[in-house]
């Protein structure tokens, strides 16, 4: 619970996006990465202000979070805008965090900036939290609360469960011994289930180097539950070479092929447990739907799942990952057959298998009678007491114990005699050896051979150091498995040749000929070449191997008179590197030799438990007998005679008999300490073996942790060096961008203070133009109110003269008014002319006022888009002074025009009056004109009004809510109002 309590969870909070451009096509994406670990959000749609709400989290215990944190592991995030039609993505920016600010206290989330983004105007930016959680997730059932049972002995459980929530479950039936799958309408047939456990490799890989491989008092045994019956495999002590007792577990089921198939198809997986008492070291699973999955007939043919399956440690052991060929695993066969007509199995039968891994049910087994004895370390004879101290070496041991191994593996090849007759004790008396000897029958065809082969020198050193060079090697054919070295080692260096001294060894041993060939072709004799310094421990620095069938390819030598013949082959070879082939490392020149002296003269072959590996030799006849014999006398009527020698006395034959007796229990009492010596060699040198083995699998293990470790760290040197790097490139980059900002700043901060000064001037320039148009227009206007004043100064003398003109007429009233009217006329032509002229100088002077206006305008709009915003104040005012002016000016102006007119019409329309009031009843042809010409002169100034009021409002400036606009409205209804009067 501790150890559960702290796993952590890092808690990713992606909350939302802001100024991020709306892109209705597209989607965003936000992934997350740490620790080679990708984890992503759901798609979202692309707009301003994105709503993620996701949370991703990683789960790690607190020693991993230090090493990350120790490491400067980032949490990096990266938008993608994805396209939902042809699912591209395309990396819109990028976020780091630090995962040494990350704590187990709820912080408030932060906005973090999108690094190289894609969108530079905008900066999008992401709304993030960050939060150390525990795991409180509900504990999965963990393998420390594994309860095996103990073996042996073991019980099936009758109990059963039921497998599958629905109807089809194996149901017990306790009297009939089998179980039923399915209704019993549709149960059919019978059918054996079989679990077959048969092999085991590499378990030594379970255990942590830093425990012994050694089991205690219950030993590895192998667990599953098949149906409800827990079944458990023979213990076995040894966990480097396991030998255990193939056994096949069977299970019978009452059902039908259909029902089974569906049956099978909903169990879970077959567990299968590597325990050592009541621990659990390795499990796999083994699927039973993989049966069901089969395309076989069950009614006919067996379906077979079996392999070797790869044994998992627990979580609770964190071990190193291995390579494929160092996995552990597990040789397990599974097979679903329909029983035959006579089934004798009974519920959960465990049958030992002693033939090969068969997918079908094997044969029943032979009897333990006819099998040849195997060695097994759970079958030990009582350990014996430590062998006294003795001259024998080590090697000595190991070399007894393989001949040991030869003998029962000759054993177990060849026809094992029967046992010799009865002898009666005259011929009883041979020595102990040839007495407890077993004998080897050799066949008639057999060849004594003479294999011998002279290692003679080492050149060609490729290693950049010298070498304390020794070689080794061993062939089991020629009877012996003990190795072969050269002694003492020779110091090798490059560029030279070094000589092996006692590197010439001869074997002795009987074979068939085809035998030989078939042996040479198929297995080489391969050289070990070790370095044995004084600084540190044993070698392998290179492997040759010697192809034996060239020997037999060469001339044969024949020996003069005789059937025998000799082969000899001289060579130099490649020593190459064991775990590089095409690396060579020395060269090696040797000369092998093979000599057939015959056939074997004699049949059968002593083999003493003292030179269990000498060539076959002939059996030599008994050296004294086994017990003294009486010299039979001839039985006669005669008297016995006395002696005639001292050696034929009653005395002598005693002492020699006693004598004899004590040799013989002398060479009984050193045969038996020789056995006993040879056992107690044998159990040291199997001990030694075993520790071995044990050292060479640690040896491995810690090798093969300290290559994954070095491979760990130097990839994480790598990665720092590369991190390192591409940190300095990355501040590098940094100073540069920052260099590159500035100038730019720099550059547009100088452009803009241009701009405003340039504009400045253009601004100053234009309202001094202004100022000087609005003087020009001043005089203008001076101008015309000069003329009007002229106008009404000839007027008033017009007027004068008109009423001398009347009081004239009045004396001639026909002629006087004609004149009078004709003056008029010229008068009003020529008012009608300086009034042209003065509406055509006003049309003139809006036209230029209008043109100003437009170009006002646009400098307005310039003056939007490129002026800062502290010019855009004074832009400001200037243009409300403008229009300020502007306004006044035109209303002053149209005032005034307003007045002359209204004068002008005010007067003709008294002067109307006038007329009328002069003529009375005078003649009313030529009266229309006046009328005609006021209306005229009202429609030009309903056109002239409606035309400044439409051009003041195309220049842009004005809108209909202007006050110069609403006055030309009002005068505009004001002169149709007159117009329809």
């Amino acid at each position: 619970m501790a150890a559960r309590s702290e796993q952590l969870l890092i808690v990713v909070s992606i909350l939302e996006g802001r100024h991020f451009p709306k892109t209705p096509r597209l989607s965003l994406v936000v992934q997350a990465s740490f620790d080679g670990e990708h984890l992503e959000t759901d798609p979202v749609e692309h707009r301003e202000q994105p709503q993620f709400c996701t949370e991703l989290a990683w789960e790690l215990d607190r020693k991993t979070l230090h090493q990350h944190r120790l490491q400067r592991t980032p949490i990096k995030l990266q938008c993608f805008a994805l396209d939902p039609s042809s699912k591209k993505k395309e990396n819109v920016g990028y976020v780091v965090l630090d995962l040494r600010s990350v704590t187990e206290v709820r912080q408030e989330p932060r906005w973090h900036q999108l690094l190289s983004s894609k969108y530079t105007k905008q900066k999008p930016a992401l709304l993030v939290s960050v939060i150390l959680e525990n795991d409180s997730k509900a504990e999965e059932p963990s393998p420390e609360t594994f309860k095996a049972k103990k073996a042996p002995p073991r019980q099936g459980s009758a109990s059963v469960s039921g497998l599958l929530p629905e109807a089809l479950e194996a149901r017990l039936i306790p009297d009939q011994g089998y179980h039923q799958v399915g209704p019993a309408e549709r149960c059919s047939d019978m059918f054996v289930l079989s679990v077959t456990v048969a092999f085991a490799t590499k378990l030594e890989q379970l255990i942590p180097s830093t425990k012994k491989l050694t089991a205690d008092d219950s030993g590895f045994f192998f667990y599953y539950s098949l149906l409800g019956n827990d079944i458990t495999s023979e213990p076995f002590h040894n966990l480097l070479s396991p030998d255990f007792e193939p056994e096949r577990a069977s299970v019978r089921l009452r059902s039908s092929s259909q029902v089974l198939r569906a049956f099978l198809s909903q169990q879970p997986g077959l567990q299968i447990h590597l325990c050592c008492g009541n621990h659990s070291l390795g499990s796999t699973d083994v699927s039973l739907a993989a049966l069901a999955a089969a395309s076989v007939d069950l009614e006919n043919t067996a379906a077979t799942v079996e392999g070797a399956f790869v044994l998992q440690p627990p979580k609770r052991t964190k071990l190193p990952p291995l390579p494929a060929e160092l996995q552990p695993t597990v040789g397990v066969a599974v097979t679903l057959r329909r029983e035959e007509l006579a089934p004798q199995a009974s519920l959960g039968n465990k049958d030992p298998i002693r033939g090969p891994f068969l997918p079908a049910a094997p044969p029943a087994a032979p009897p333990a009678e006819q099998r040849a004895p195997s060695p097994s370390p759970t079958r030990k004879p009582d350990s014996p007491p430590l062998p006294p101290p003795s001259s024998r070496t080590e090697s000595e041991a190991e070399s007894l114990l393989e001949e040991l191994d030869l003998h029962r593996k000759q054993a177990a090849d060849v026809e094992l005699p029967g046992p010799p007759p009865a002898q009666p004790e005259a011929a009883a008396g041979t020595s102990s050896v040839s007495v407890s000897a077993p004998k080897v029958s050799i066949p008639s065809s057999a060849h004594h051979y003479c294999f011998s082969l002279d290692l003679h020198s080492l050149a060609k050193l490729a290693l950049p150091h010298p070498i304390a060079a020794t070689l080794r090697y061993s062939y089991q054919f020629f009877g012996s498995s003990a190795p072969i070295m050269t002694n003492p080692p020779v110091e090798l260096q490059r560029n030279m040749e070094a000589s092996l001294p006692q590197s010439y060894c001869a074997f002795d041993f009987a074979a068939l000929p085809h035998q030989l060939q078939d042996t040479f072709l198929r297995v080489p004799l391969v050289v070990e070449l070790w370095d044995r310094g004084s600084s540190s421990r044993d070698q392998l620095v290179g492997l040759a191997s010697i192809q034996l069938h060239r020997l037999l390819g060469s001339e044969k030598t024949a020996w003069t008179g005789e059937s025998r013949w000799k082969q000899t082959h001289q060579d130099r070879i490649p020593v190459v590197h064991p775990q590089r082939p095409t690396e060579r490392v020395a060269e090696l020149s040797y000369a092998a030799t093979l000599e057939d002296l015959g056939f074997i003269k004699a049949k059968e072959v002593l083999v003493s438990d003292s030179s269990q590996n000498e060539g076959p030799a002939v059996p030599q006849p008994p050296s004294h007998p086994a017990a003294p014999e009486q010299p039979t006398a001839p039985q006669g009527p005669a008297a016995p005679t006395a002696p005639s020698t001292t050696r034929d006395t009653l005395e002598y034959r005693a002492a020699l008999e006693l004598e004899m007796w004590k040799e013989e229990q002398e060479d009984l009492f050193d045969d038996q300490l020789r056995q006993k010596e040879l056992r107690h060699m044998q159990a040291l040198a199997e001990e030694w073996r075993k520790r071995d083995r044990e050292r060479e699998a640690l040896v491995q293990k810690k090798e093969l942790e300290f290559n994954l470790l070095e491979e760990k760290l130097q990839k994480t040197l790598s990665d720092l060096e590369k991190r390192e790097k591409q940190l300095a490139e990355a501040e590098l980059q940094t100073q540069r961008l920052q260099r590159e900002l500035r100038a730019e700043h720099d550059l547009t901060q100088k452009e803009l203070q241009e701009a405003s000064r340039r504009l400045q001037r253009e601004c100053d320039h234009r309202v001094a133009l202004e100022r000087d148009k609005a003087r020009l227009m001043e005089e203008e206007r001076s101008r015309l109110q000069q003329q009007i004043a002229d106008g009404e100064s000839r007027y008033k003398q017009l007027e004068k003269e008109f009423q001398l003109y009347r009081e004239q007429q009045n004396v001639r009233p026909e002629f006087r008014l004609q004149s009078e009217i004709n003056l008029l006329t010229l008068e009003k032509v020529e008012l009608e002319r300086k009034l042209e002229s003065a509406t055509k100088s006003k049309l003139h002077y809006k036209q230029q006022w209008g043109r100003a206006l437009k170009e006002l305008a646009r400098f307005k709009q310039r003056e939007q888009e490129n002026a800062m915003a502290r010019l855009k104040k004074q832009q400001a005012e200037l243009e409300a002074m403008r229009l300020r002016y502007l306004a006044t000016e035109e209303k002053e102006a149209v005032r005034q025009d307003r007045q002359e007119l209204d004068d002008i019409r005010n007067e003709l329309n008294r002067l109307k009056k006038q007329e009328e009031e002069r003529l009375g009843n005078a003649p009313t042809e030529p009266g229309p004109a006046p009328s005609l010409n006021l209306n005229e002169s009202a429609e030009e100034h309903l056109s002239r009004l409606l035309e400044e009021r439409d051009t003041l409002l195309r220049t842009g400036v004005y809108t209909h809510e202007d006050r110069i606009i609403a006055e030309l409205n009002r005068q505009i209804q004001e002169a149709m109002r007159d117009r329809k009067l």
